[in-house]
């Protein structure tokens, strides 16, 4: 251990992680002099100082760590707080009002499936439990009849997805959950054994040990219905610590007992070894043994996996065993090299010893060891053809990295049991959170992470430090974040920002913001930050007008409208899109809009779109008024003249369905005159076209077609006859064909003009009539067409128009 402690761990409280995790250690915690204040140090696994700092707070009943190695420290009040793995203050919640009153005597962390969980016992005798620290949910569980104070010992068991608290009141054990206290009796264990001083669970709460006061050491599965072994001690004083020593699917577990100077190792099977201990030390659980901290050094007791027994024991002639000798002989070039290894294939074993090596390599934590073992894979994969070197090559790799976590300047000494539970992403997401980003990083690359589950997530993080150095400038830290971060992939330079915002630190937050390559990303901390201006300018070049509108919406719900609408002046292309908005969402806005922009023709064109949707006449008439005033303003003659023509129009439709009843209100001129024609109504559609000065061509075509389809054939002729027809007479001639009148269409056919009759009298089938006026003309074309129309019948009218076309054609 590189730490120096001046009074070793005496009068200390001491809390170590599993998986090779921090050391918190709090001098004199009971300590209350206000002059005096106890030190809370937290450590590397190796010693190396993390954190140190006097505790202020009130008095320390328990320390514990977080399965995301963040410091509990538990206080007779029932307040629990948190630190970081640096000693920084994070957040505290307490244990419940009734705690306070009674005060905390003794507590438990415990990490369950569902997280980091708190166990305590007040002096009142009742159990308080959270199970999530996380997802804060306190349950007080029931009384313990005729307990008095705390109990001689207790344990907190996770089983069948419920927490439990196990606990021993003399002789007797109960059981109590979220409902009910139980008394429980194991199998083999009587009351005549004493009274249970002692009791520990697994570190996978699959086992139970409980210890009497007259030495008796049981053992068993922890729901209490098997019995393992029961061992005599010959140790009637309680121990310090009672922890259990077994590897995953081992058949031999084991109970570690430590008393002041003494550590004892009791087996199922009913032996047990005895280790002198010279110092106070402390015992941390770990999932494949356990760890021993002292004050010079760190040990970790476990059971020598089967496969390093089976290739180190003395004369062992297992094939990795041989194998290994092979390699010795062979690199002292002698020939013993090769019976061995002719008797490892003799029993077709080579495969076995190369996967023995390489698993025995990985259970070692001498390098020189892991080097012999490996090599001697190496040197047995040679001599086989079918053999998948992916084991051995996982495994190289994972030592390294092993080897180099190990190290003391980092301080995780980690087997490779622990690393494979723990994964490789949360070794990486450790190195991260002791701020070991160089070493992570090349983890990272040397075991060929994916940059987003790898280097990205690391430099992520250290961004996410850089940002918080107060010794820095702004720009400095800019610059420095921008040349190690650059183009990473999965590295959101606004996720940086918005770290340095939290941290008070604005400008730099806008800096990184620049980097940031998605403006999605950039518009909601620049809102977040209250620089809307800055929020609106990145959003329009963009080019989203999804974000524009995000950005507005928000500008619009935080400023005053005169604010907001000179915002808007100020970005052209934001204030289109907001006047589009308003035009399908809010028309009253879109008003004012235009009102504070002086824009006149906008505001007219406001008012006349408006007048569409007014259902009364005198409101329809007020804001077309208003248009034309706004149209005179904009100096709009055009417009002008068009909205007063609207509005006399308006005033006659209404005069007319005041008298008439004609419905017209709201039709176009057009549609207005078509209907009085149709309701006969003469006289009141000539007014129209006379003082709406309608083109003659379009009122004499709509009076044709009006006249035509109510059959008044006389008027229609009369109508023809009142002047010359601006629209021509062909035009008589086919409406009345499309109503079925050939009689009426052969008045209008001798006054069609030349050009054009061939086409009336073909109209009227007037075959003949139409070969006389295409051969006046003497038109191929109109020939043609003549000829296209004759049937065999006409023989004489096609060899009249045969003789006109070769007559053309001669000339």
């Amino acid at each position: 251990m590189s730490w120096s402690l001046r009074d070793g761990l005496r009068d200390s409280l001491v809390a170590a992680a599993p998986y090779g995790g921090p050391i918190a250690l709090l001098r004199e915690p009971q300590r209350r002099s206000p002059s005096s204040r106890p030190q809370l140090e937290i450590y590397s696994a190796s010693g190396g100082t993390v954190a140190s700092f006097p505790w202020k707070s009130g008095p320390v009943v328990q320390l514990g760590w977080t399965v995301s190695d963040e410091l509990l420290c538990i206080q007779e009040d029932g307040t629990v707080l948190i630190y970081d793995l640096f000693g920084s203050f994070k957040r505290h919640f307490s244990m419940g009002q009734e705690v306070v009153q009674s005060q905390v005597m003794e507590a438990k962390v415990f990490h369950s499936p569902y997280g980091t969980g708190i166990a305590i016992v007040t002096s009142s005798s009742r159990f308080t439990l959270a199970t999530n620290i996380d997802d804060l949910k306190l349950r007080r569980l029931p009384e313990v009849p005729g307990l008095q104070g705390k109990p001689s010992c207790w344990v907190v068991l996770t089983q069948d997805r419920q927490t439990k608290v196990l606990l021993s009141n003399g002789p007797e054990l109960f059981i109590l959950d979220n409902t009910s206290c139980t008394v429980v009796c194991p199998p083999g264990l009587s009351p005549q054994d004493g009274n249970i001083v002692h009791m520990s669970v697994s570190f996978s709460y699959k086992y139970l040990a409980l210890l009497t006061d007259s030495g008796h050491l049981w053992t068993g599965l922890s729901t209490l219905q098997e019995k393992l072994s029961d061992v005599d001690t010959k140790k009637t004083m309680a121990p310090k610590q009672m922890l259990w020593c077994r590897r995953p699917k081992s058949q031999q577990p084991s109970v570690v007992l430590m008393w002041d100077r003494l550590l004892l190792v009791v087996g199922v099977c009913n032996e047990t070894i005895q280790y002198p201990i010279e110092d106070p030390c402390v015992l941390v659980g770990e999932m494949d043994g356990v760890r021993i901290i002292s004050s010079s050094n760190q040990e970790l007791l476990q059971e020598v996996p089967l496969v390093c027994q089976d290739i180190f024991k003395i004369a062992s002639m297992a094939p990795g065993a041989l194998l290994l000798e092979a390699h010795r002989e062979y690199e002292k070039s002698s020939q013993k090299a090769d019976e061995y290894l002719r008797e490892i294939k003799e029993q077709s074993m080579l495969g076995e010893a190369v996967r023995q090596c390489v698993e025995a390599a990985g259970h070692e934590y001498d390098t020189n060891t892991q080097k012999s073992l490996m090599r001697a894979a190496s040197f047995g994969k040679c001599f086989l053809t079918d053999f998948s070197p992916d084991q051995f090559v996982t495994t190289c790799r994972e030592l390294r990295v092993l080897n180099a976590v190990r190290d003391s300047s980092v301080g995780l000494p980690l087997t490779h049991t622990q690393f494979k539970q723990l994964t490789l992403q949360v070794l990486i997401d450790r190195l991260v959170y002791r701020q070991f980003y160089p070493l992570a990083i090349e983890v990272c690359r040397y075991l060929k992470i994916p940059d987003y589950q790898g280097v990205s997530r690391v430099l992520k993080h250290w961004a996410s430090c850089k940002v918080q150095q107060k010794d820095l400038t702004d720009d400095a830290i800019a610059r420095a974040v921008c040349m190690k971060v650059g183009d990473s992939p999965g590295v959101s330079y606004s996720d940086i920002a918005a770290k340095a915002y939290e941290c008070g630190r604005a400008e730099l937050a806008i800096k990184l913001l620049d980097f940031e390559a998605r403006s999605g990303e950039q518009v909601p901390l620049l809102l977040k930050m209250k620089r809307s201006q800055l929020a609106l300018s990145k959003a329009v070049e963009s080019g989203d007008t999804d974000l524009v509108y995000t950005v507005v919406s928000y500008l619009k719900n935080e400023m005053n409208r005169g604010d907001f609408f000179m915002t808007l002046r100020n970005q052209p292309v934001a204030l289109s899109l907001y006047r589009q908005f308003c035009k399908l969402q809010e028309q009253e806005t879109l008003k004012d809009l235009y009102n504070q922009d002086d824009d006149h023709q906008e505001l007219a064109n406001y008012y006349v779109t408006a007048s569409y949707r007014e259902k009364r006449l005198e409101g329809r008439l007020s804001l077309l008024q208003s248009a034309v005033d706004e149209y005179n303003k904009a100096k709009n003659e055009f417009a002008v003249k068009t909205t007063e023509d609207e509005m006399r129009l308006l005033r006659f439709q209404r005069k007319l369905d005041d008298e008439k009843g004609a419905g017209l209100l709201g039709l176009s001129l057009q549609v207005t005159m078509e209907t009085l024609l149709s309701l006969g109504l003469h006289k009141q559609a000539e007014q129209l076209y006379k003082d709406f000065r309608v083109p003659d061509k379009r009122y004499w075509w709509l009076k044709l077609k009006s006249l035509a389809e109510k059959e008044e054939w006389d008027e229609l002729e009369k109508f023809s006859k009142s002047k010359k027809s601006p629209i021509g007479y062909l035009a008589f001639v086919e409406v009345c064909i499309k109503c079925n009148n050939k009689y009426e269409a052969k008045k209008y056919v001798s006054k069609v003009t030349p050009e054009q009759k061939v086409k009336a009298h073909l109209a009227v089938g007037d075959l003949e009539g139409a070969a006389d006026a295409a051969i006046e003309r003497r038109n191929e074309a109109e020939i043609g067409a003549v000829l296209s129309r004759c049937s065999a019948s006409n023989s004489l009218v096609i060899e009249r128009l045969n003789q006109a076309r070769a007559a053309i054609a001669k000339k």
